[in-house]
């Protein structure tokens, strides 16, 4: 019997090719014996890039209309970890287990503050705040669209994720979170999930995340696709 497919999900700003091809993730899970399914969010990578706000309104369906029937497991960074909770949680049956990093007790907290900061910066390309300036440079990258970004952070369905909806998530889910990753604490969405644990990446802030090898020793080995 094969083994399920690997759907991989990348973060706001960047795309499968840069999160998942570019730091190896690809080349282990096929090394593995696994068929990987990258998708780019929205407004990101090869994906259609609209500048209307609106049109990214329930953005998880450009996601499920690439899924194939039969369950899959699924990795997710930072947005693209919030976009797998809420696809769990709305469709049951689709996934067989989730791995989410860089997420953490913000996804449960509005931050309207903090995503018109992040817009701003994206829009202006300046940075006020040091913090902001990783944001600020997004749109410098041969493939990224300004306004699609923009549009992307201004959507009319961002809100928090709710008590509810994570309970809904029936799968094992294995939440992983930079020790340094100011999206945490981790412990209020572990929590919130029925079957949830918990990998703390030492020294590690949110950016630095994808590459590291805690991450993908503990993502591959949560899914059972360790190469070796």
């Amino acid at each position: 019997m094969s083994k399920p497919s690997v759907l991989l999900l990348h973060g706001f700003g960047t795309s499968y090719a840069s999160t998942w091809v570019g730091n190896g993730w690809t080349a282990l899970l096929e090394d593995a014996g696994r068929q990987v399914l990258g998708v780019d969010l929205l407004g990101h990578g090869t994906a259609p890039r609209p500048h209307d706000p609106e049109a990214y309104r329930n953005l998880e369906d450009h996601v499920l209309e690439a899924m194939p029937e039969d369950p899959l497991d699924a990795i997710g960074f930072s947005y693209g970890a919030r976009t797998l909770l809420v696809l769990a949680a709305r469709h049951p049956g689709r996934f067989n287990r989730l791995v989410v990093a860089g997420v953490g007790a913000r996804l449960m907290e509005p931050d309207d503050w903090r995503t018109e900061a992040v817009a701003e910066a994206v829009r202006t390309g300046e940075a006020p705040h040091p913090q902001l300036g990783y944001f600020a440079r997004l749109p410098e990258a041969g493939d990224a669209d300004r306004e699609a970004l923009v549009a992307f952070l201004e959507r009319p369905d961002r809100g928090p994720l709710t008590p509810e909806l994570l309970a809904a998530v029936d799968v094992p889910v294995l939440v992983v979170l930079g020790e340094r990753d100011e999206a945490g604490p981790a412990e209020p969405l572990v929590d919130a999930l029925p079957d949830a644990e918990l990998v703390v990446l030492q020294g590690v802030d949110h950016f630095a995340t994808p590459k590291d090898f805690g991450f993908i020793d503990a993502a591959l080995g949560f899914i059972d696709a360790l190469p070796f």
